[in-house]
C-alpha cells in the first residue's frame, strides 16, 4: 500500500488519492472475481478423472465486468469494491487503471481476493465454483456518498446486500437511476429492490422471490410490488423478456458460434446501461444488449469478447436471430 492509503474499520484500506470525486456516467458497486477458466472436452462424471485442455486466469465479477464493458464503449465509470492483499488484487487494480475506470478499492490485509473456478465444456456452457472470504463483504459504513451520487446510473448486484441497499437509497435520493443484476434472494434483497429502477435478473429469480411459476406473472408482480420502471429476465439462448408496466417486450438471441458463456449476462447488462445512457428505445436497448452478450460468448472469459460499439452494431445488422415459435409459462421460446 502507498502512503495515500487510509485505514478503515475492520482492517480494510482504500486509496483516497482523489480528494475531489468526479462526476461519472456509471458507478458500479458489487462483485469482482479472479476467474480461472478451465476448458474441458466434456463435463466430468461424478468420481471420474479427466484431463483438461487449457487454463486461463483473467479478471471477472458481475459488476466489475459490466463497468469495464461500459468504459470500453466510452462511458465514464467508477467501480467500488473490495479486494484482498494478494497478486489478484494487484491484477484487478492494474486492469481498472489500464481501461480507465476510476476505482475506489478497499483492501483487506491477510485476505485472499474473490476467486472463481469456471469449467467450460465443448459447447461453451460454464459451471462456476466460487470462493469469497467473508471479510471481503462491503459494509455500508465503508461507502462514501459522493462515490454514489456523483453519477448518472448506479449498478449493483446485491451480493453485499446491506451496502447495495444504502447505495441505492442514496442514488434514489439524488435522482440517480439504479440498475440491479440479481441472481439470488439474499436476506434483505426486497428492501434493496424498493430503490431499483431497472431490475434485470436470471429466469429463476422471479420464481424464487414470488413463488409464481409463470415468469410473465412473476415479473408483473415484482414491478407492481417494488415500483421498478422495468423488470426483465435473461433467458440464455432464448434471449430476454422485459415488462415495462404496460406491455411485454421480447428480444431474441443472435445465432453465433459459442465458445464460452462466461460473462454473457454481465455484458448484456452493460449493454442495457449503455443504451439507457444514450436514450435509446427499449427495443434497441434489448437488441444491443443481446448482441453485446453474443459477441462475448464468441471468445473466452468474462471480458474476452468486449468489442467496440460499431462492431456490435455490425453484428446486429448482419447476424440472424432465433425465431420465436411459442411461449411456454410466459417465456418466449426461440429456434
Amino acid at each position: 500500500m502507498s502512503s495515500d492509503d487510509v485505514r478503515l474499520g475492520g482492517g480494510a484500506q482504500y486509496n483516497c488519492g482523489m480528494l475531489q470525486v468526479s462526476k461519472v456516467d456509471l458507478v458500479g458497486v458489487g462483485l469482482n472475481a479472479t476467474d480461472t477458466l478451465i476448458k474441458l472436452s466434456e463435463f466430468p462424471e461424478y468420481g471420474s478423472k479427466l484431463e483438461y485442455e487449457s487454463e486461463v486466469v483473467a479478471p471477472g465479477g458481475q459488476v466489475a465486468s459490466a463497468v469495464v464493458a461500459c468504459q470500453s464503449w466510452g462511458v465514464s465509470t467508477r467501480y467500488v469494491g473490495k479486494l484482498g492483499d494478494d497478486s489478484a488484487a494487484a491484477m484487478h487494480a492494474s486492469e481498472f487503471q489500464r481501461t480507465g475506470v476510476e476505482a475506489q478499492l478497499l483492501y483487506v490485509p491477510g485476505a485472499a481476493s474473490s476467486k472463481s473456478l469456471i469449467l467450460v465444456d465443448r459447447h461453451g456452457e460454464r459451471t462456476v465454483l466460487c470462493r469469497r472470504d467473508e471479510r471481503l463483504t462491503l459494509r455500508p459504513d465503508e461507502l462514501e456518498r459522493d462515490w454514489i451520487t456523483k453519477a448518472r446510473v448506479l449498478h449493483v448486484d446485491g451480493h453485499d446486500t446491506a451496502a447495495a441497499t444504502v447505495a441505492a437509497r442514496w442514488a434514489r435520493e439524488a435522482g440517480v437511476l439504479v440498475s440491479a443484476d440479481l441472481d439470488e434472494t439474499y436476506p434483505g434483497v426486497e428492501e434493496l429492490m424498493e430503490n431499483v429502477d431497472y431490475l434485470i435478473v436470471n429466469k429463476e429469480f422471479p420464481h424464487k422471490l414470488t413463488g409464481e411459476s409463470d415468469l410473465k406473472t412473476a415479473l408483473r408482480q415484482i414491478q407492481q410490488r417494488y415500483g421498478c420502471s422495468l423488470t426483465a429476465a435473461t433467458l440464455g439462448p432464448d434471449g430476454v423478456v422485459a415488462w415495462d408496466g404496460e406491455s411485454f417486450h421480447y428480444a431474441a438471441a443472435y445465432q453465433v458460434p459459442v465458445v464460452d458463456t462466461t460473462g454473457a449476462g454481465d455484458t448484456f447488462r452493460a449493454g442495457f446501461i449503455y443504451g439507457l445512457l444514450q436514450g435509446w428505445t427499449l427495443e434497441r436497448q434489448l437488441a444491443f444488449s443481446c448482441a453485446a452478450g453474443a459477441l462475448n460468448c464468441m471468445h473466452e472469459g468474462a471480458r474476452g469478447g468486449l468489442r467496440p460499439v460499431a462492431e456490435i452494431e455490425v453484428l446486429m445488422a448482419s447476424t440472424p436471430r432465433y425465431e420465436m415459435v411459442e411461449v411456454v409459462s410466459g417465456v418466449a421460446i426461440y429456434r
